[in-house]
């Protein structure tokens, strides 16, 4: 008999040892499983790494497809060879982009001398309010500050001239990437429409729709990216640039185009570019202009970022602010510039292959569009033609059955990816 005061505790159920080894052995698997698939992450990544310079210029061709290819299939419409219409639209992108810097180079020369004149005055404006009140530094508590840098500089001579030289090899390396690239787009913009039926065929029947169908995500991805930004991109430069025009800030066509091409990346590119345009106001201007212009800035980037992105990109990337963030983060520490560049579009395209293969063991079928499509793609020497096959009604676009109906053809030919 128990004694007094004193509770039993249950006798253990027969079934807990067998639960606790059914359990034991579950988390087992599940360890092992993500140390698998932990271990395959690092491996791709090594791979991806040790093919990086190769897939970068294609990459970069793949952009420069997406600007390229609609000028390219006006110029075929128009009866013009692919070779001819390629050759015409690759010349005439380059003779823009040399006739702007053409344009731009000279107006930064010629203010260079007026700009050095007022930043030398700033930092004289800057030496005479710290030596007065409330501050009331002396000559030589500068002068011992300017030495110090002096020495930190002079110390650190052979790391700079290393970093030097380190840039001058990037540049290098950039500009041989870059030549490649446009070579690359060169042949996607002719051959291109012939290479995705192709890659269709070799895959076989039942491969073959989900091949079309990614690509075809992948390639409107890109499209959409490259678009939606040059149109923030304009009208940011647009706004500020007529605001630093007004205001007599010197330098408005360069801002301007720094501003465009920082809306190629995403946040980042907009606070740098905006950076830029207040540091001119500031050296050149005085801080009230400079204060006008951080104004202006701010109100033209809130306007983008809260009306105009939710319009413009209703269709876009998918992809959260902090992803974006993230995406530009980690491409420029592992490859710079171009990495901040590439990080969104290629992050883009991740999810949308994992968008794609969640939907395919989920049992959606995303190959089927949400209007009960299926999305082919057909070509011969003319080009590729995006061709919809009807496999279930909208109300039942993502489920199993559905008949057959006759293909119906997009008009409007597109290049796969």
């Amino acid at each position: 008999m128990a004694s007094a005061g004193v509770t039993a505790s249950p006798a253990p159920s027969a079934n807990r040892g067998p639960r606790l080894q059914k359990g034991v052995r579950a988390l087992a698997i599940a360890s092992a499983q993500l140390l698998l698939i932990a271990a395959a992450l690092v491996a791709v990544g090594w791979v991806l790494g040790k093919l990086w310079p190769i897939l970068l210029p294609v990459i970069l061709g793949l952009l420069f497809a997406t600007v390229l290819w609609p000028p390219t299939r006006l110029l075929r419409r128009l009866r013009f060879p692919p070779a001819l219409a390629a050759l015409v639209v690759l010349v005439a992108f380059l003779a823009v982009i040399g006739g702007l810097f053409s344009w731009i180079v000279p107006q930064v020369a010629d203010q260079a001398d007026e700009l050095a004149d007022a930043a030398t005055a700033g930092l004289q404006d800057v030496q005479e309010w710290v030596t007065g009140p409330p501050l009331n530094l002396g000559e030589d508590q500068i002068g011992q500050a300017v030495d110090q840098v002096i020495n930190t500089v002079q110390g650190n001579a052979q790391n700079i001239a290393g970093y030097a030289l380190t840039g001058v090899s990037a540049v290098g390396s950039g500009l041989l990437n870059l030549v490649l690239a446009l070579v690359l787009a060169f042949f996607f913009i002719k051959d291109g429409p012939r290479w995705m039926p192709w890659l269709a065929a070799q895959t076989g029947p039942k491969v073959a729709p989900h091949v079309a169908a990614l690509s075809y995500k992948t390639w409107t991805t890109l499209s959409e990216f490259i678009r939606q930004q040059a149109l923030v991109g304009f009208i940011d430069a647009f706004f500020i640039g007529l605001g630093l025009w007004i205001l007599g800030v010197p330098l408005v066509l360069p801002l301007a185009v720094l501003t465009f091409f920082g809306a190629f990346i995403p946040i980042i590119g907009a606070f740098v570019a905006g950076a830029f345009a207040v540091l001119i106001a500031l050296v050149s201007n005085g801080w009230q202009t400079a204060l006008i212009v951080l104004v202006i800035v701010l109100v033209v980037q809130q306007l983008e970022g809260n009306v105009l992105q939710p319009i413009i990109q209703g269709r876009g990337l998918n992809l959260h602010a902090a992803v974006v963030i993230l995406a530009v983060t980690a491409g420029g520490s592992l490859y710079g510039i171009l990495g901040t560049f590439l990080g969104v579009p290629v992050a883009a395209l991740i999810a949308v292959i994992y968008r794609y293969v969640r939907d395919e063991l989920d049992g959606r079928t995303p190959e089927v569009a949400d209007d009960g499509t299926r999305v082919q793609v057909t070509g011969d020497e003319t080009g590729a033609t995006v061709v919809r096959e009807r496999v279930a009604t909208p109300a039942a676009g993502r489920g199993d059955a559905a008949a057959d109906a006759p293909a119906e053809d997009d008009p409007e030919p597109r290049p796969p990816s």
